[in-house]
């Protein structure tokens, strides 16, 4: 017997492999590939498959883990850490698109209820083409990804009330006032459950299927945890995405997050592939020839309409113009939550005919541009920067002008304040270091400051920021920041402000060394390879090998590894990077512990370059260094050796200070 879905998901996967495959050649994202395979397949293409309402029903499974796995990678604490645009900038963003929108509608002929009705549609944005860009650029982090977030979780929530609304628009809704009460009601008893679930239920469960060792009881808890939430939330009036969500983050707090999203990744590719693919059904290619000009205006008017307001929400939320830019032009596209809701206006009467294919040809184009528009979004933000507008504007309403001594010179500058950004915060105060810190997450600067952190405000990308905490007279900066195109371009200005800095960059990936050696980056610490080194590094001690042995494998490893990226810069090497020109020798400094050898001792009788084979480069002492010290130049315990010989030899000389490991 025949399944003429089976038939439908063997055409739309052919189809995806060879549309994907000339996509990948030439450059073009994933998701347009698969708006065009359910353009071609579906029934106003060539009609391939026709079981368009199950690849629906699969489509909304891949809503569904998609959101569950972006769930799972964040956490309740995150969430509480971007509450504010949550409430305020989601709010305001749906708020003002549909008023705007509402006031465009009504001035061209449409009657007031279907004006209200066509700004709930626009002002819906695209959950899972969004975080799915997003994550892909490694940007979910960033300051204008958690914007982007906070709106788009708004949204999700905004949806249950407009498709209420929906009835009552056209003359046929019961009792509004009731029906809100009892969603609330509702909403606050899943809440009360997901807080418990977190907290003991889940854990516990998940403990358990883990004892057993079996992958097929663990992935099966897994999807059951998911699938009752999100079918928990839908029963109760809110949408399954968002209850997907929520199931994400109960499990982000338990200890088996991170196998439950390598379990679930696999099935989230497939399943999302099926909604973009549905999306792609719905397009009627006559309906776009006919009226490519409408459409063309349609298309254009929508993008800047919600970039232009998701925008203003992130400047009125303090955000500086370059996180307002890319805030806009992410969330500028209409959503998959709006075909839900267009559905019901449909039902209703209050979206028909030609109104009801310009709405689903906007949708579909906006939709599959906006893989162009995210990936030319810095570029125009950068544009925009560079207009002469006012300092405020351009660094974000919490902007600190809050001086710095003017004498302040060789200091260290943290971009970032985040895990990074705090441990060398925490390692320069407790050697003497002085630093500043920059940070784009007000929250954390008001709070840090009431810590006495010499930490301020402000878009590190901008001149006027770096040069306020004295980037020209400073020796060191540290990026730790997680927005790979915000790095490229801090790296590009700092370097330009101040040739000698050494700039020591943290990373993800290794595939991004070359790009940031050659902007001007000295040090690039990528996050994949130091994460293996300590895998190893624990695997070597688990089998008793011998710390000094450990030591002198990982110089090794490090010495080699890092000289292998460092190839890749092309840059004219400074000073501060002597050891990237001296490819068998590393330059190293030591404690001189105060029962070491080498305590109360001079240079000549320490014999280094006899016994050791490294030379003595400078001594430091009460924050002072002297550099090449004669023979006679005493080490007292507390002094800083900085020396330079081949790495194994230094590996050697560890004993002779005392403190058994390098400082730096």
């Amino acid at each position: 017997m025949e399944i003429p879905i089976l038939k439908g998901i063997t055409i739309i996967f052919a189809l995806s492999v060879v549309v994907l495959f000339i996509f990948h050649r030439l450059r073009i994202p994933a998701v347009v590939g698969f708006l065009l395979t359910g353009i071609l397949a579906g029934p106003h293409g060539f009609e391939l498959v026709n079981e368009v309402h199950e690849v629906e029903m699969l489509a909304e499974i891949g809503i569904v883990l998609l959101l569950f796995t972006i769930g799972i990678e964040f956490s309740f604490d995150e969430l509480l850490q971007i509450r504010k645009p949550v409430l305020m900038g989601g709010s305001l963003q749906v708020f003002l698109t549909t008023a705007v929108a509402f006031g465009i509608s009504a001035s061209i002929g449409f009657s007031p209820e279907k004006s209200l009705f066509i700004g709930f549609l626009i002002s819906l944005s695209s959950t899972a083409i969004v975080l799915r860009l997003l994550q892909e650029r490694a940007e979910i982090d960033s300051p204008h990804g958690r914007a982007t977030l906070g709106i788009l979780i708004f949204q999700d929530f905004a949806i249950v009330p407009m498709i209420l609304l929906t009835p009552l628009l056209s003359g046929q809704g019961g009792n509004l006032a009731e029906s809100m009460i009892e969603l609330a009601a509702k909403g606050m008893i899943i809440f009360i459950l997901v807080i418990v679930s977190a907290r003991w239920v889940v854990p516990y469960a998940l403990h358990q299927a883990a004892r057993t060792r079996n992958r097929e009881i663990f992935l099966l808890s897994i999807v059951v945890i998911c699938l009752a939430v999100a079918w928990l939330t839908s029963s109760a009036g809110l949408s399954l995405a968002l209850g997907a969500f929520l199931a994400g983050l109960i499990i982000s707090e338990s200890d088996y997050s991170h196998q439950a999203l390598g379990s679930i990744l696999p099935f989230r590719d497939v399943f999302t592939s099926f909604f973009f693919v549905s999306i792609g059904m719905l397009l009627d290619v006559g309906y776009l020839m006919q009226h490519p000009l409408l459409v063309a205006a349609a298309v254009t008017g929508v993008v800047l309409l919600k970039a232009v307001m998701a925008g203003f929400t992130a400047l009125m939320m303090g955000f500086p113009i370059r996180s307002t830019v890319l805030t806009g032009l992410a969330i500028s596209q209409v959503g998959e939550f709006s075909f839900i809701l267009s559905r019901s206006g449909v039902e209703y009467g209050l979206l028909s005919g030609d109104n009801y294919q310009l709405f689903l040809a906007v949708s579909i184009l906006t939709m599959a541009g906006s893989p162009f528009v995210l990936a030319i979004a810095h570029r125009l933000a950068d544009r925009v920067v560079r207009l002469p507008l006012p300092e405020k504007l351009v660094s974000g309403r919490g902007y600190s002008t809050r001086e710095i001594a003017e004498d302040l010179k060789d200091h260290l500058v943290i971009i970032g304040f985040g895990i990074n950004g705090r441990n060398v915060a925490r390692a320069a105060a407790a050697v003497n270091i002085p630093y500043v810190v920059i940070e784009m997450n007000p929250d954390t600067v008001r709070d840090e400051r009431e810590n006495d952190e010499p930490i301020y405000y402000g878009d590190a990308t901008h001149e006027a920021v770096l040069e306020h905490v004295h980037i020209k007279q400073a020796k060191v900066a540290v990026v730790a920041i997680s927005d790979p195109a915000a790095t490229r371009r801090i790296i590009e200005v700092v370097r330009r402000l101040n040739k000698r800095l050494c700039i020591i960059v943290r990373t993800r990936y290794i595939q991004e060394l070359e790009a940031l050696h050659e902007l001007g980056a000295s040090e690039v610490i990528p996050e994949e390879f130091e994460t293996s080194v300590e895998i190893f590094t624990r695997v070597l001690n688990k089998y008793l090998v011998p710390r000094a042995e450990i030591e002198r494998f990982i110089s090794e490893v490090r010495a080699d590894t890092y000289e292998m990226f460092r190839s890749y810069s092309r840059r004219p090497v400074h000073l501060t990077e002597l050891k990237l020109q001296m490819p068998d020798y590393e330059i190293g400094s030591f404690r001189v512990e105060e029962n070491s050898k080498a305590a109360g001792k001079n240079l000549q009788q320490i014999a280094l370059r006899k016994k050791y084979g490294i030379t003595m480069l400078a001594i430091g002492r009460d924050g002072k260094f002297r550099a090449n010290p004669h023979g006679e130049a005493q080490l007292l315990p507390g002094d800083v050796a900085v020396v330079v010989g081949p790495r194994d030899r230094l590996a050697n000389a560890a004993d002779l200070f005392g403190a058994g490991q390098q400082i730096g």
